[in-house]
């Protein structure tokens, strides 16, 4: 073969890995482990653009270059298969949801084959089949069973709770478990009823039954998490979200608040998503304080970290959603209150969070008690206090709080002033620092002695305690469709039961219709028969989408065991991921999550590692590289790009797959669209060049680039490698198909390294030259550093000026071109297996060992010396850095382009400055 037919080769090799197996990795070696993974996709139906692959070539050279190393490499592939625009399909047109996920898979597949990623397709995992949320359900099943003893710093069986409560009851218990938890004593549980033990254990359980203030789109019939809700209407359709409270199944992920927080220190994470994590974890050192509400027996309880502020509540504020509104509203306010609360429900916490600017609030009528200055204060509700957040109630220092300070200004309300040093009439004085005024016993005090005093008092008076506050809150675990893993659970009495554990899987029973029944109940209620023993209601909420991604990389070890999530011995040979890559969006969604689920399997010995993923990094996103035409305004001709200003013109976006090099195809555009078919071109140099712009890549910009398409164009290893050549993996850049060509022009030659003009292949056992081994190892110690940096881009680079030098070499020997192509192999998998084959071998690249670097064909052994007469350089001469004087000295004496200008004189002097010059004096 002489010619680069990057068609054949690549299907060749695709055809041979898969035959072959050639990327099975073992379940246990004596080889040292690395297990790269990337973030579990979500099949749309959109398939693969261009910028989905980023991240999966990037691990894809990490693994293929481990296993150079001598690593046995885990490098799988799967699908979160659950998901809401499946169901969403079902709904429109009543397909079931697994035909739709079926075939979105199979074009995946298809599309990640062609690109030539070196997965372990073997272990591919789907998270909709039931043998594999069977195991899902089973983790379900042991949060269910646990309970968090605080004392241990561990997750624990639930049986071992009991017997603490028929010993001693639950006071010297210290664990997890609901606020309104209320003491009792081993007489009191003796006494319970089976019922009363049930709903008692729910308050200490991993996963619980409870109200909740959740996101509930009424137009999806589900609830949606935070991240699903954007300016108050649902990410997926635009639809309405509302605030209610609905029973939802938790995870009380609260418990594991201050590991998940430490954690942080021991894993090699991207600092931003460190952040964003120690931000949504939100701990906080402070005070717990009881408000006693005026001729109620009620209390508000606010949490503070400003204790020594206490004396400057002017009022307080409670969240619309919080349970006492309704019931302190004096009948004078009542109508402003409830539709306050209406507006309020139908924003999202995202929008209430980052929207400052508004003041919005109604007075309640009520009052409270100051319980340490004993002063009246208003009771007033607004939507930047969240009943998801702390207490769902603030103390109000508007003195010392700039959201504070705007609301009593906005309101006309008090604003005294208790830490001196700000000027009030301006704005809230925040200081951390300073000393108390106006405050009682804690004036004269600093901020800091301040909060201690303040602190022993409110315990001393009975009316606050001392404690450290989390902003996270449980997470909810419930969603009202169909399509998601069904919750392993009946009722009886209207308290949760987990099946038998030999019952598992519990499928998805069938149903005839995706929609919530008429009476409002989520899509299981449609269920015709499906009850546990044919009496008790299954759960008829499913689990949310982040269930099955929250232990996958476990199944990936152990795919195929029917007895065990994974095996004892593979878990702890495989331990964690080495190399987690995907988007930062997750940062405190599925990577908190996976974090929870991971330290409470770690607690229950299921696993060895405490944390899921050792290195993340997230891939920037490739953006889109829009064309446009320029429509005449009032007719149907495009004047091109560089004329536009001589008319009225509209922009138009033009679909970026009929344009090359930014020229557009006059043929293909007309027949783009109907309405184009009789389009006019005003032309500049016989082109229409259109316009660019760099965008988001999206159908509606028309810039969507298939990379089935430039596969077919340009093949899959170019791909591959421009996808790394456009900049650093974790930057964001623009796709741009006019410089692709440069990566396809460089494998064309470095394929003709290898053979001569006349097709023939021209590899030679010569020894290589010093030039030759310079070129070599400088790329094998560039790449070798690039990958272990995840620094891509910069190896296309090295490896383009390489293969620049050798062919300036004429260079065709084996021992030069046999290592290139294995360290070229990550990048360009199909293209080096075939000339590895070409060079004689029977077996796949990949089993071929990474080549050594060896520093000495580094070291400069000669220098080209400039040689001076009288100060005039007139030559170059190379020598050796050892040649002794004399020898240069003859060696120069000798050479005729340097004689020719002593015009007949001796030489008076010879200057020779080593490694540097040569000057002579004549």
């Amino acid at each position: 073969m002489s010619e680069y037919n990057f068609v054949q080769i690549e299907k060749k090799w695709q055809r041979y890995w898969k035959e072959n197996q050639t990327f099975k990795a073992t379940a246990t070696s004596n080889k040292p482990k690395y297990y790269a993974l990337d973030m579990f996709p979500y099949p749309s139906g959109a398939g693969l653009h261009v910028g989905h692959p980023l991240g999966y070539i990037a691990s894809d050279i990490v693994s293929r270059y481990k296993r150079l190393k001598g690593f046995n490499v885990l490098h799988p592939m799967g699908f979160d298969a659950f998901g809401l625009p499946a169901e969403q399909y079902a709904i429109q047109t009543g397909q079931h949801p697994a035909i739709t996920t079926e075939q979105n898979i199979k074009r995946y597949v298809e599309q990640l084959k062609n690109i030539g990623f070196s997965f372990d397709w073997e272990r591919e995992i789907r998270t909709s089949e039931p043998n594999y949320y069977k195991w899902t359900q089973w983790i379900f099943m042991q949060l269910f069973s646990s309970y968090y003893n605080y004392s241990t710093d561990k997750a624990e069986p639930i049986d071992a709770l009991v017997r603490v409560f028929e010993l001693s009851g639950n006071e010297q218990v210290n664990a997890a478990c609901d606020e309104d938890t209320p003491a009792f004593s081993s007489e009191d549980w003796a006494n319970f009823t089976e019922q009363q033990r049930a709903e008692m254990l729910l308050k200490y359980r991993l996963t619980y039954v409870a109200e909740a203030v959740v996101n509930w789109c009424p137009a999806l019939g589900t609830v949606l998490a935070n991240d699903e809700v954007v300016g108050g209407v649902s990410e997926r359709g635009g639809y309405p979200v509302e605030r209610k409270k609905m029973r939802q199944w938790m995870m009380r992920i609260t418990a594991y608040a201050e590991r998940l927080l430490q954690g942080l220190e021991d894993i090699d994470w991207p600092e931003p998503i460190k952040e964003m994590q120690r931000n949504w974890i939100g701990k906080s050192v402070g005070a717990e304080l009881d408000f006693q509400v005026e001729n109620f027996e009620d209390k508000i309880k606010v949490f503070t970290t400003r204790i020594d502020t206490i004396y400057g509540v002017s009022f307080v504020v409670l969240a619309p959603e919080h349970d006492l509104v309704a019931q302190i509203t004096t009948d004078e306010q009542r109508a402003a209150v409830e539709g306050y609360v209406t507006v309020a429900k139908n924003r999202s916490e995202r929008e209430r969070m980052t929207d400052v600017k508004t003041v919005s609030g109604v007075f309640t009528g009520a009052y409270a008690t100051n319980p340490i200055s004993g002063e009246r204060v208003p009771i007033w509700i607004a939507d930047y206090v969240l009943a998801g957040y702390g207490t769902g109630a603030v103390m109000a220092v508007p003195g010392h709080d700039s959201r504070d300070y705007a609301f009593a200004k906005h309101f006309n309300l008090p604003i005294p002033e208790v830490v001196e040093g700000g000027n009030l009439e301006v704005e809230a004085y925040g200081a951390k620092e300073g000393k108390i005024i106006n405050s009682g016993f804690l004036s004269g005090l600093s901020v800091k002695e301040a909060i201690k005093a303040g602190i022993a008092k409110a315990e001393e008076l009975g009316v606050g305690k001392g404690r450290v506050q989390f902003r996270m809150r449980d997470a909810v675990f419930s969603r009202q469709r169909y399509w998601g893993e069904p919750v392993p659970v009946y009722y009886k009495d209207g308290i949760p039961h987990l099946i038998k554990q030999e019952e598992l899987p519990l499928e998805l029973p069938k149903i005839d219709a995706y929609l919530p029944t008429e009476t409002g109940e989520p899509p299981l209620g449609r269920a015709i028969d499906w009850k546990y023993d044919n009496q008790h209601e299954f759960e008829l909420s499913t689990m949310p989408g982040w269930a099955g991604s929250s232990w996958y990389w476990y199944r990936y070890m152990d795919p195929q065991n029917d007895n065990a999530f994974a095996a004892e011995d593979i878990i702890k040979y495989w331990r964690n991921v080495d190399l987690y890559i995907g988007g930062s969006e997750h940062a405190t969604g599925h990577l908190l999550y996976s974090r929870f689920w991971n330290k409470f399997m770690f607690d229950m010995g299921l696993v060895v590692e405490q944390e899921p993923f050792k290195k993340l990094i997230n891939q920037g996103m490739i953006q889109g590289r829009s064309n446009f035409v320029y429509r005449v305004n009032g007719t149907n001709k495009y004047v091109s790009f560089g004329l536009k200003d001589q008319y009225e013109t509209s922009q138009l976006h033009v679909d970026v797959n009929i344009v090359e090099n930014d020229v557009l195809d006059l043929e293909a555009f007309k027949n783009w669209r109907a309405e184009n078919a009789d389009a006019e071109f005003i032309l500049e140099d016989g082109k229409y060049i259109c316009g660019v712009e760099i965008e988001k890549m999206s159908k509606r910009y028309y810039n969507v680039v298939n990379p089935d398409d430039v596969v077919e164009r340009v093949g899959a290893d170019t791909l591959r490698m421009y996808e790394m050549f456009l900049g650093p993996l974790e930057q964001f850049k623009p796709w741009n198909t006019n410089g692709i060509d440069g990566v396809s022009k460089f494998l064309k030659k470095y394929w003709r390294l290898f053979y001569d003009q006349e097709g023939n292949l021209q590899i030679t056992d010569e020894a290589p030259t010093a030039a030759e081994l310079k070129s070599l190892h400088k790329t094998i110690k560039k790449v070798e550093d690039d990958v272990e940096r995840f620094s891509f881009n910069t190896s296309v680079s090295t490896f383009m000026i390489c293969v620049n030098e050798l062919s300036q070499l004429k260079c065709s020997k084996r021992s030069i071109l046999e290592p290139l192509t294995i360290i070229l192999s990550p990048y360009a998998p199909h293209i080096t297996e075939e000339l590895w084959q070409q060079l004689g071998y029977t077996e796949s690249i990949s089993y071929a060992s990474f080549p050594e670097f060896k520093e000495e064909y580094l070291v400069e052994n000669t220098f080209e010396y400039p040689v001076s007469v009288n100060g005039k350089m007139r030559a170059k001469l190379e020598f050796a850095l050892d040649t002794p004087r004399e020898e240069m000295e003859q060696a120069v004496l000798a050479e005729e382009q340097v004689t020719k200008f002593f015009e007949g004189k001796a030489p008076k002097k010879f200057i020779i400055v080593p490694g540097k010059i040569i000057n002579i004096v004549v």
